[in-house]
């Protein structure tokens, strides 16, 4: 359990955030400059706040008011940053047994070997840093702080500088890292599909603000319009059971209450959950079911909210059943097609424009 209540102003930014979990991945989500990082930091101990409390599994780490602060060393936790952070002089093999130094000899529970083989990286050992790629780097960096035995994983952006072809590879070996070793993790991203499939509870954080907290369909449900920097980054997060396949066809049928999604490729087991990123610029509106279309995925719900920018809006629907779901149009078609609170409504999602790759299958 990881509990944190701290506030620091730092010169012109004052950071005030506050939350706790008990488990699993927490993530901390936010444009640049947000104060992510920054209460990584104070987590971390690599910086004091100005009030406030830090605990870790009911151990104290910071508390202002009582005067403690426990060093960093001594803290037991694993780093791993956008930056591999390697040292470059020593091999991989070595940079992996740095990490297992920090681990007490009698609480190294972490075993070495599945550490080595769930990352893949044992024919990294007698290579160095600089021989590696961005994302075999990762993949040690991972290790190193796993190797330490830490109460607790914490996660600065460490896909940022990766294209998308590693991102995808370390994805899923943080899920791995997530699901068969335990350790709770508080990861921090501005990228909405690397938090929508590791993370169980997301905290957004906006000019040092908590805005929300909650599970991954809660959050992007209460901000979506609110967290992206422009209107191409806004995005709803679905929760839909996977419930058939077109082998034919390399199709995945995902269903939600107000309709049925297909996807080009898989979304793992049927009968399993299934986390869909759908962008609100590829949402069209319909006031009637639609017909003769090469569009296939449709949900059905009702308008609840709509903010007008410029000559186009964001237009917020309540689905049938649960959830919510964000659509870009111009003020014109809404005018046309006499689009307003309260109108039922048939969104149209097209399978090409959805990412099967970002399709997470939480885990249960």
């Amino acid at each position: 359990m990881i509990e944190v209540d701290v506030g620091l102003k730092l010169g012109t930014f004052d950071l005030e955030v506050a939350f706790s979990n008990g488990g699993g991945v927490i993530a901390l989500f936010g444009q640049s400059g947000s104060g992510k990082s920054l209460t990584l930091s104070l987590i971390a101990g690599l910086m004091r706040p100005d009030r406030g409390r830090i605990a870790l599994d009911g151990e104290v780490l910071v508390d202002v008011e009582r005067g403690v602060f426990v060093p960093m060393h001594r803290r037991r936790i694993g780093l791993v940053f956008q930056d591999s952070n390697l040292f470059p002089h020593l091999s991989v093999k070595q940079n992996l047994l740095f990490g297992r130094w920090f681990a007490p000899r009698r609480e190294r529970e972490i075993d070495f070997d599945k550490v080595i083989e769930t990352l893949g990286i044992g024919s990294l050992f007698a290579r160095r840093p600089a021989g590696l790629s961005g994302g075999e780097r990762q993949r040690v960096a991972i290790g190193r702080a796993l190797l330490s035995c830490p109460k607790l994983l914490l996660f600065d952006e460490p896909l940022a500088a990766l294209d998308m072809q590693r991102k995808l590879e370390i994805l899923p070996l943080i899920e791995q890292v997530r699901d068969e070793f335990r350790v709770p993790i508080v990861y921090v991203s501005h990228a909405i599909e690397e938090v929508v499939r590791l993370a169980t509870t997301i905290v957004v954080i906006d000019a040092g603000r908590v805005k929300a907290v909650g599970s991954p369909g809660e959050v992007f449900g209460q901000v979506a319009a609110h967290v992206a920097e422009e209107r191409f980054d806004r995005a709803s997060v679905l929760t839909m059971r996977v419930v058939g396949a077109n082998a034919a066809y390399g199709l995945t049928e995902l269903k939600h209450p107000s309709g049925t999604v297909w996807l080009a490729g898989p979304a793992g087991p049927i009968g399993g959950v299934a986390r869909v990123i759908v962008k609100a610029t590829d949402v069209t509106l319909a006031t009637k079911p639609p017909h003769d279309l090469s569009i296939r995925s449709v949900l059905s719900g009702t308008i609840e909210g709509i903010e007008k920018e410029g000559p186009l809006a964001m237009v917020a629907i309540a689905l049938d059943g649960d959830g919510r779901l964000f659509a870009t149009a111009t003020r014109h078609a809404l005018d046309e097609l006499r689009l307003d609170c309260g109108v039922r409504v048939f969104a149209l999602i097209k399978t090409s424009a959805l990412d099967e790759r970002q399709i997470s299958s939480p885990r249960s």
